[in-house]
């Protein structure tokens, strides 16, 4: 096995091992401490009212409610105990994104154009340089996807990610709350999107359906979320005009 293989290889099979898992929890409570903060401090210096600190400090407990239950859970299996590499890797480009969307002026002018191409540009907004951009981003996600999919098969072929992966993309971007018309959605919506059609599809694999009513069962969730987010968006154009 040479260094490259062993690479893709460790990215799936490669625990932490309980000390590191919890000191990389208490971090991320650290982390989110000092972010909620920190945001506090800049509406306050804007003039914006800020966020209670009984708000701040609920979503600091949930948030380690549930990030040290999974961390307990993946410690207990007896087999390989300690949080994969790659859950680690994954949880922290979903922060990276998070904070790119939210917190920089990219992430908002990109947030711009896909709302609205024409009012981004008249603002200034290199709406082509912007494009161009995500389509970058998305192209290297998908590399890396690619490679993480290699390290938990330990194959790769052409057909490798041909059937429904394109499917499943976007139907966990939209059902997570990602608007199709551009201008809204999050890492974290994303994330939860992914969440839900991974359980439905697991759920249906489990049952042994078909293929057929796998898709059908897919697109017809990812239809629900489309049709309620068209009425949403043009309850909020009628809304502006009122």
């Amino acid at each position: 096995m040479n260094a490259a293989t062993g690479f893709v290889h460790d990215l799936t099979y490669n625990f932490l091992s309980e000390t590191a898992v919890w000191i990389l929890f208490g971090v991320l409570l650290a982390v989110s401490l000092v972010g909620q903060v920190w945001e506090r401090r800049q509406r306050l210096a804007a003039g914006l009212r800020p966020r209670p600190w009984v708000e701040i400090v609920f979503r600091l407990v949930i948030l380690g409610v549930i990030t040290g239950i999974a961390v307990q859970v993946f410690n207990s299996y007896t087999s390989s105990p300690g949080v994969p590499l790659a859950l680690v890797i994954f949880i922290a480009v979903v922060v990276f994104f998070d904070i790119l969307i939210r917190r920089t002026t990219y992430g908002r002018h990109v947030l711009a154009v896909g709302g609205n191409v024409e009012a981004a540009r008249r603002a200034g907004i290199s709406v082509w340089l912007i494009r161009t951009s995500v389509f970058v981003i998305a192209g290297a996600m998908a590399a890396i996807g690619g490679i993480f999919s290699t390290s938990q098969l330990l194959s790769v072929s052409q057909q490798t990610g041909g059937t429904n992966t394109v499917l499943y993309a976007i139907a966990a971007a939209v059902i997570g709350g990602t608007s199709l018309f551009g201008g809204r959605g999050s890492a974290y919506s994303a994330l939860l999107g992914i969440l839900v059609i991974t359980s439905i599809t697991n759920g249906m694999a489990l049952l042994s359906l078909p293929s057929a009513t796998q898709f059908m069962v897919t697109g017809g969730v990812t239809l629900a979320a489309v049709t309620l987010d068209s009425l949403s968006r043009r309850g909020q154009r009628a809304s502006g005009r009122g």
